[in-house]
């Protein structure tokens, strides 16, 4: 196990080795894995390429780290516990040997289908156990797994299939939300009509429902599982071999296919996982994020399954059927520690405090929240209501590209203060940079939020796209990465996150790109340009608020056209990217060279009337126009 701190004072003793010997500090805690091979050196780096190497020459496999290296003491503990949609359908617990031998399984049938080191394989899955399954058992045979958000439409799923040139897609009949039923499957055929490279699919049998099966192509899952072998020996791959690619959206269209590697990661997710959480053997842990976000593939599966913990995945939603379901499946059984988003506390909140008092939850000792900045309201009513004022809160702060947390209390031994993350973990040297970039010295200052030295979790470049990644992290502050994040320090030395200052917008925790969603709403046929912004919302922290040009639209018929514009939207991207607001315009804000003045438009939408100079427009007019409609549609 990795070591774990345990006190405020211990903290600060181990932050400051980090930082005055970050290579022996990172070397101690690798040693407490196994390494077929051990490392050479423990880091070469270089941000102004940017490059960033690990553990270099050392080999492992992180599976035998979950699996061989807990066989003795872990094998009959549960690893996963799955609680379905429907409360009335069992529930299932695989311990550790039963999950290792369905990884192993798997990995064969992999195998079988010709998958070798290196291949891509696209896991467009619900929240079901095979989703855990397929990715460890891909990570068991040196593939790289490329897990897509099941929510996500066919282009959306084709746009990554393509990218990464995956080989194998795994996808299910159909999933289940809440009372819906999703049919899965024809959303995975759509998508193959534009996906050149996959060979095979593999299907889960999750509904039960129809669907069509290509003949030599359409495998499903039970029939291929049936008679695979339970043994299947690790791939040895170097420290610095891809684990895993997930896309995340950026401000142009294109999503980044973000990569992490194998030693690095693993280490980072561990020692996170352990220490934030206060991770104590015998814990339940409950992260209620989904697996096709970071947050599930760093604690749902990697980080507690590397420490030998037992990690609860749930497929449903907290609403349904009633909007205390994630209290019932805490009560039921007796979850630790529970790790969930802003927006979900706030959508909790709304249905009333009386649901969370039902439930007295005395097994509870932390809470969690991720995805974005939790406001003082949601934070107070979380500790009041769900932590009975006796659980502290860990507000995490990261991304996808750190692959673990970064800014963070310690459960239990860091002193907490509402909407604040507090301080960095070990390891971690966050830096204030101003406009002019320079670094911003001392507290009660604000600006942007750079790294100044690399972690082991940290992605090591956008797949197929290096340039890209030395564009969107290592340009705006050379010799430092580049989070795209707002921060606070305060006098306390305590940070705050402010929230994206680039042009990407968190809906609810998913981080979603003003031109991805642009590029869809041009699609329809009526809109002539567009421009999105973020804005404040009181559930999903900020909402999506879309300027269209439609001149050809025909009159009296606004809100069908914004129906069908929304339509059009889920259809090329996903439900999760459909403007909440959107405001019909005859124009846009542009300097003479053609850009769009966005901060223009966010300052409209969050209520401020100092827009700056707009001498520069090429038509200053507008402003005025579009905030009377602004105006106009607010009161509407």
């Amino acid at each position: 196990m990795v070591p774990k701190i345990s006190t405020l004072s211990g903290y600060l003793h181990e932050y400051q080795k980090s930082i005055v010997h970050p290579e022996i500090f990172w070397e101690r805690i690798a040693e407490s894995f196994h390494w077929r091979k051990p490392w050479e050196k423990v880091l070469e780096w270089d941000f102004n390429k940017p490059e960033v190497k690990w553990f270099v020459g050392g080999k492992l496999n992180i599976t035998e780290n979950i699996f061989e290296r807990h066989a003795c003491m872990k094998g009959d503990t549960p690893a996963i516990i799955w609680e379905p949609n429907d409360p009335s359908e069992p529930h299932k617990i695989f311990t550790y040997k039963q999950l290792w031998d369905e990884v192993n399984k798997f990995a064969n049938v992999l195998k079988s289908l010709g998958v070798k080191k290196g291949d891509r394989i696209t896991i467009y899955l619900p929240m079901i156990p095979e989703l855990a399954i397929a990715m460890l058992a891909s990570a068991r045979i040196g593939a790289i797994h490329s897990i897509v958000f099941a929510g996500f439409s066919a282009k959306a799923l084709a746009e990554r299939n393509n990218d990464a040139q995956s080989k194998i897609l795994i996808t299910a009949d159909g999933s289940f939300r809440g009372p819906k039923t999703i049919p899965l499957k024809q959303t995975a055929d759509e998508a193959l009509h534009m996906s050149g490279s996959i060979e095979k699919v593999i299907v889960v049998k999750r509904t039960g429902q129809q669907v069509r099966m290509k003949e030599g192509r359409d495998l499903w899952w039970h029939e291929l599982m049936k008679n695979a072998a339970t043994e299947c020996k690790a791939e040895t791959m170097d420290a610095e071999d891809p684990l895993f690619i997930l896309y995340t959206s950026g401000s142009t269209g294109k999503p980044k296919g973000i990569l992490h590697t194998t030693g690095g990661y693993m280490i980072y997710a561990a020692y996170t996982f352990r220490n934030v959480f206060q991770y104590t053997d015998g814990d339940i842990y409950f992260c209620a994020a989904d697996i096709g976000w970071i947050t599930g593939h760093s604690y749902i599966i990697y980080g507690p399954l590397l420490e030998g913990a037992t990690t609860l995945m749930f497929e449903g939603i907290p609403t349904y059927p009633k909007p205390d379901r994630y209290w019932q499946i805490i009560e039921k059984f007796k979850v630790n520690q529970f790790y969930t988003s802003p927006t979900a506390i706030r959508s909790l909140l709304a249905q009333g405090e009386e649901w969370a008092d039902k439930y007295d939850m005395p097994s509870l000792k932390v809470l969690g929240t991720v995805g974005e900045p939790i406001n003082e309201e949601a934070w107070h009513w979380y500790h009041n209501h769900v932590g009975k004022g006796r659980c502290p809160i860990v507000d995490t702060w990261w991304q996808t590209e750190t692959g673990g947390i970064m800014i963070s209390p310690l459960a239990g031994i860091t002193p907490t203060k509402p909407a604040y993350a507090t301080l960095p973990l070990p390891g971690i040297r966050p830096v204030i940079m101003d406009a002019d970039g320079k670094p911003l010295k001392g507290n009660n200052v604000e600006g942007s939020l750079c790294i100044e030295f690399p972690w082991p979790g940290m992605a090591r470049t956008v797949w197929g796209d290096h340039q890209r990644y030395k564009e969107v992290y290592f340009t705006a502050y050379p010799g430092k990465y580049f989070t795209g994040d707002g921060v606070k320090r305060d006098e306390d030395g305590y940070y705050r996150i402010l929230g994206r200052i680039d042009d990407v917008i968190n809906v609810s925790g998913h981080r979603l790109g003003t031109a991805e969603i642009e590029n869809a709403i041009n699609e329809h046929p009526l809109v002539a340009e567009s421009a999105v912004v973020g804005y404040p919302h009181p559930i999903k922290g900020q909402g999506i608020y879309a300027f269209v040009v439609a001149p050809a639209r025909p009159g009296n018929l606004d809100e069908e056209l914004r129906n069908s514009i929304r339509q059009g939207v889920a259809k090329l991207i996903s439900p999760i990217a459909k403007p909440d607001k959107i405001q019909f315009v005859s124009g846009l804000p542009k300097t003479r060279s053609g850009k769009i003045m966005r901060r223009i438009l966010r300052k409209i939408v969050a209520g401020s009337s100092d827009y700056g100079d707009t001498s520069t427009l090429t038509n200053p007019g507008i402003v005025n126009e579009i905030q009377k409609g602004f105006e106009a549609l607010k009161d509407g």
